[in-house]
């Protein structure tokens, strides 16, 4: 048995530590409050050749029922930092483990503007940038200007600016785990009086009240399913793909009426699914693959999921 450091503990739970509320414990599990734990904990799973697993907030992943092997990772590093960049931006500095509401907040109390556009999206700064979240035409790579991330196997710290993470559509670099995110420095509006900011709280509110009103805060993990490229449909309105997986599952009724045990497709929106409180994340998988056969039998087009599928010892949906 491999000597557990305090940093490091085993067989922790996991159903309460992501948004669908289901699956299985961590092997081993820690939660570092500093780079040095970071990279402590690394090297321990490099060690005892541990696979190694991130998760944030949990708003965008399913964990296994079976739990998760290897040394799962929570970054909890919460600084944020200000800066004056010139007289009309300002830097604003934000730890891998702060909260997008907390870091917004922050934002708008120090008069740097802009991210106030990815109100009421649920997760951490790592997991924001790993995903390279977005709302309408706003991408989190818009602001991002540098970072720091530690290297997986070697624990080394590197500076590095927004090109390195090669952001596209619900990627960067990040995703290739070879580098974990300790830090993300965005280039923010300062606001140039208290009416701008009294403006960007406003717009704050009103994206947060449509984001309620549209979709489910609670037991979900948000659009389960990709959108299309381009090139994998050939339905068009108005001479653009229709590239939109809700319109389809829309098409199929299934909103607010399918169900596999306690998990079901939420009434507000048809590409999301929800734990009505005894779900299991068998039942997830369960009623995800049955609406990738309903859209694949109905369009000849298979769904692929966003959320992350974590703990499962082979793939679990349909290809």
């Amino acid at each position: 048995m491999p000597l557990i450091t305090p940093d490091i503990q085993q067989h922790v739970p996991l159903a309460d530590k992501n948004w669908f509320k289901t699956g299985g414990a961590a092997e081993y599990y820690a939660a570092p409050t500093t780079a040095a734990e970071f990279s402590n904990a690394l090297m321990f799973a490099q060690q005892q050749k541990l696979p190694v697993t991130l998760i944030g907030q949990g708003a965008n992943i399913l964990v296994s029922d079976a739990g998760i092997s290897g040394l799962v990772v929570r970054p909890s590093l919460n600084d944020i930092f200000f800066s004056q960049l010139d007289d009309t931006n300002m830097l604003a500095t934000a730890q891998a483990g702060v909260d997008m509401h907390e870091l917004i907040e922050q934002c708008l109390a120090h008069g740097a503007l802009g991210l106030e556009e990815f109100s009421g999206i649920p997760g951490t700064v790592g997991g924001s940038v790993f995903i390279n979240i977005h709302y309408f035409e706003f991408l989190l790579s818009n602001f991002l200007v540098a970072a720091t991330v530690i290297h997986a196997q070697t624990g080394q710290i590197l500076e590095v600016n927004r090109d390195w993470f090669n952001f596209g559509y619900n990627y960067s670099t990040l995703h290739e785990k070879q580098h974990y995110l300790i830090d993300a420095t965005f280039k923010l509006k300062h606001a140039a009086d208290a009416t701008e900011v009294a403006y960007a709280r406003g717009r704050r509110k009103e994206i947060i009240r449509h984001r309620v009103a549209r979709y489910p805060n609670s037991g979900t993990c948000g659009s389960f399913f990709r959108n299309f490229f381009p090139h994998e449909v050939t339905l068009e309105s108005q001479g653009k793909k229709l590239i939109y997986v809700a319109y389809y599952l829309d098409k199929l009724g299934v909103k607010g009426a399918l169900a596999v045990g306690g998990a079901g497709v939420s009434y507000q929106h048809a590409n999301m699914l929800v734990n009505h409180g005894t779900a299991t994340s068998t039942d997830l998988i369960a009623l995800a693959r049955t609406m990738q056969q309903k859209v694949y039998d109905a369009y000849g087009i298979m769904p692929q999921p966003e959320c992350r599928l974590l703990g499962f010892s082979e793939y679990p949906l349909l290809t």
